[in-house]
């Protein structure tokens, strides 16, 4: 069984979940009943150590060909709640959308104590979340820093509109510059998806130049090897969530 395998669990699921199993009887045939796996406990501080970056992001994509398959695992999300509530262990960190369809956890069929979850329109950091990332990997341990953004953005939309509205301007400036770095040969409006797209790829690979520059702390973390910072494009036809540097 490989560890990419989306019709069965992960070996980090494995390890993670004790592959605790249950017993269901199958609609219609009288007497006969089939295993099925019911994940219920959270990730140890000794499973997450073991694993490395590059592990992390292969169970993130294999996370993602189950959600696109409809093979999502069993979560018993109560009893991930209990077996987590006197620590947690999360692997990787995700900055995201707020979109409200792109939510990291579905999209990568994650449970509870899995990721730290950073929620901003446009997916653009700032402080604050270069701060949370440094406690998520410096001092919590998490080994992958995700920058996820997502097709259809109507924050990239706003921004390319020139929209303004109160607070909204100000986080929209954040996103300008990557339309002015993006290579488009076509009409560079807000209303071709295809250039909204293309602005909102390069917005994620400034986010990712920006959080190496501004986070010294984060930055030696990934030139030592510890982590691994990596931009994903989640797709909204299909279900894709694309990883690249």
């Amino acid at each position: 069984m490989s560890q990419s395998d989306p019709q069965h669990p992960s070996r980090r699921m494995l390890l993670k979940r004790g592959a605790a199993l249950s017993t269901l009887a199958i609609t219609g045939v009288a007497g006969l009943t089939v295993p099925s796996v019911s994940f219920a406990a959270a990730l140890s501080k000794e499973e997450r150590d073991k694993m490395t970056p590059d592990e992390v992001i292969e169970s993130l994509k294999s996370g993602n060909l189950r959600f696109r398959e409809g093979k999502m695992q069993q979560h018993d999300y109560l009893a991930q709640k209990r077996a987590s509530q006197k620590g947690q262990y999360p692997s990787a960190v995700i900055l995201s959308c707020i979109d409200s369809r792109a939510p990291a956890e579905i999209l990568l069929d994650a449970g509870i104590g899995e990721t730290f979850n950073c929620r901003v329109a446009g997916n653009v950091e700032n402080e604050d979340i270069l701060g949370s990332m440094e406690f998520a990997c410096a001092l919590a341990g998490a080994k992958v820093i995700v920058v996820m953004g997502h097709t259809s953005c109507g924050a990239v939309k706003g921004a390319i509109a020139n929209a303004e509205l109160g607070n909204l301007t100000g986080l929209l400036s954040k996103i300008k510059p990557a339309i002015t770095e993006t290579a488009y040969a076509g009409e560079r409006t807000a209303d071709n998806y295809d250039f909204v797209d293309s602005v909102a790829r390069t917005n994620i690979k400034m986010t990712l130049a920006d959080i190496r520059q501004h986070s010294p702390t984060l930055n030696k973390l990934e030139q030592d090897g510890k982590i691994k910072i990596v931009g994903a494009m989640y797709k909204l036809v299909g279900g894709e969530v694309e990883f690249f540097t």
